[in-house]
């Protein structure tokens, strides 16, 4: 063996090829990064069909939901009609503590089924005048009551959660000649 020779040679005296051509590593190392980024472009792809998935099941709960409210909502006005002739009924002086019992117990169950559903009743009178939960139908002048302040409540006003479902209609003190 020839000092020139040794780098080639094996310790059993193989002989080992030198690698001449250096056009296979970068051909390697191109296919390596293509393969990585058609991953990366496919991985950008399943992460943005996996983000429009999520907002396509958010947006379709949010009507599926809109929908169901929207119902709901108009179910409950039909039913306040008929609490306001229960209340007038209980109001008026008609004989008979057999009906007035019979109508009172009805009363309470439409009552117990609105609250259950998160009707409640907007307490107005005595109150100042607010046009965002009261209708005014009416004026009156009232000695010693503040201007602008609920005298009597004609109907109710009702609410379902935080958003008005019927205005109540009311007879706010006014001063005379005013």
């Amino acid at each position: 063996m020839s000092e020139q020779q040794a780098p080639f040679e094996t310790e059993a005296g193989e002989a080992v090829l030198e690698e001449t051509s250096t056009a296979a590593e970068p051909s390697l190392e191109e296919s390596l990064a293509a393969a990585n980024a058609r991953a990366d472009e496919n991985f950008s792809k399943y992460l943005l069909a996996v983000a429009d998935y999520d907002n396509y099941r958010k947006r379709v709960q949010r009507d599926l939901d809109a929908m169901v409210a929207s119902r709901r909502r108009m179910l409950l006005e039909r039913f306040l009609p008929v609490l306001d002739n229960l209340e007038r009924a209980l109001e008026s002086n008609a004989e008979g503590d057999k009906l007035r019992g019979g109508i009172e117990q009805t009363l309470r169950g439409f009552e117990a089924v609105l609250g259950v559903e998160g009707v409640k009743s907007i307490e107005v009178k005595g109150k100042p005048f607010d046009p965002r939960v009261a209708e005014a139908i009416e004026t009156a002048d009232a000695a010693g009551v503040p201007e602008d302040t609920v005298l009597e409540v004609a109907e109710k006003g009702y609410s379902l959660g935080d958003e008005l479902l019927r205005p109540a209609k009311v007879i706010v003190a006014k001063r005379a000649g005013g």
